[in-house]
């Protein structure tokens, strides 16, 4: 069964730091980009960042560059979203999304109608 097993996340004053982990199990990692998506309540599920696992390109949101990285450890299967010099418009519930084949591009805003399997999600709360 093909899972998307995500930790980390918290409650962290801002300008605070925190690290989400997304660990794959029984997919071919590398034919797979994964995207964290953030959603608050009464708003749209947002792509925040992507990662290909198949050449490493990367998609961050304009609202999270230069604060947050997205990075990939092929030999644990596990995609990381360092996230740091964190806002109060940050909080919301963080999922990460693996889509098989996924193309990414650092303008090419993931859709999350595309997604093929999904994290539970962990929230993230940033207290001003």
């Amino acid at each position: 069964e093909v899972q998307l097993v995500q930790s980390g996340g918290g409650l962290v004053q801002a300008g605070g730091s925190l690290r989400l982990s997304c660990v794959a199990s029984e997919f071919t990692f590398d034919e797979y980009a994964i995207t964290w998506f953030r959603q608050d309540s009464g708003k749209e599920r947002e792509g925040v960042s992507s990662i290909s696992n198949g050449d490493g390109s990367t998609y961050y949101v304009d609202s999270v560059k230069g604060r947050f990285t997205i990075s990939s450890d092929h030999a644990k299967k596990t995609v990381y979203l360092q996230m740091d010099s964190l806002k109060p418009e940050d909080t919301a519930v963080y999922y990460c999304a693996a889509r098989l084949f996924g193309t990414v591009l650092p303008d090419l805003k993931p859709d999350p109608y595309r997604q093929d399997y999904w994290g539970k999600g962990t929230l993230v709360t940033v207290s001003s």
